[in-house]
């Protein structure tokens, strides 16, 4: 799948690429294979300590690829039946289809995950930054919840990323109206995390750093942090517990305090 994304790995760093530039990275059935099969791997990989996830070319995703719009347009969508495996296909434990699993498989991911964005982050593109722990952008960065623009409502899991970051009448602006928004605006709205001229060597450089932490302690960090969200406070605070129970004494946890106090970088075993 290389034609759509490539991976190099760099002392636990999974660098992801989107690698269509010549279509802005658009999504493509070739590029949601590859988003699923990518993110999959990559969650089965312990080895891998932090992600970061950017596209190549003038873009990081310009959202779903103008044939689909021209089918839609033609009828042949529907009249192939095309449209009926959204609502009827084989949905993944956390309830998406394959074109939702596609963002949320990186939001599943056992480490952190930062999107890079530069160019547009458009519809299915926006969603994909979505899926991310963070998004590092340019001040330039144009971004829009796009799919009211062809008919459409968000269907990649946009809904339920955006009700965390979002008040709900700001989701719904972006929703109905479709405006393009820049990356200091996003900075502003909380869709962004930070804005930087070069938000792919920040973002790796961020997860080198987090790849030089215990790889037990984020992974936990991680589990909890995505809990949050769901868990009721009584839950949530048994659950920080149970993290903090099979931390201590760990190997990782009993390396990272002889690192510090011998002043030195720890090497944690897999």
């Amino acid at each position: 799948m290389e034609d759509r994304i490539v991976v190099e790995m760099k002392d636990g760093v999974a660098d992801v690429r989107l690698t269509r530039a010549d279509k802005m990275n658009a999504l493509d059935d070739r590029m949601f294979t590859a988003l699923v099969e990518t993110g999959e791997r990559l969650k089965a990989d312990r080895s891998v300590r932090a992600i970061v996830l950017s596209g190549e070319g003038r873009a990081f995703c310009a959202g779903l690829d103008m044939g689909n719009f021209a089918a839609m347009a033609s009828g042949e969508r529907r009249s192939r039946g095309a449209t009926d495996s959204l609502v009827t296909a084989d949905r993944t434990p956390g309830g998406s289809n394959r074109a939702q699993h596609a963002v949320m498989v990186w939001r599943e991911q056992a480490v952190p995950v930062i999107a890079a964005v530069h160019g547009v982050a458009f519809g299915g593109g926006f969603q994909l930054a979505l899926g991310a722990d963070l998004r590092f952008v340019t001040a330039d960065a144009r971004m829009a919840v796009m799919e009211m623009k062809w008919g459409l409502v968000p269907d990649m899991g946009g809904m339920v990323l955006m009700k965390g970051l979002l008040r709900d009448d700001v989701v719904r602006d972006l929703t109905y109206t479709a405006r393009i928004f820049d990356g200091e605006e996003a900075l502003r709205l909380g869709l962004a995390t930070r804005v930087c001229a070069d938000p792919r060597a920040e973002a790796l450089a961020y997860a080198a750093e987090i790849a030089t932490k215990s790889p037990s302690a984020v992974r936990a960090a991680k589990r909890l942090l995505d809990a949050m969200g769901r868990l009721e406070q009584r839950d949530m605070l048994l659950e920080e517990s149970r993290e903090q129970a099979a931390l201590i004494g760990s190997p990782h946890q009993v390396e990272t305090v002889k690192a510090v106090m011998e002043k030195r970088s720890p090497v944690y075993a897999e």
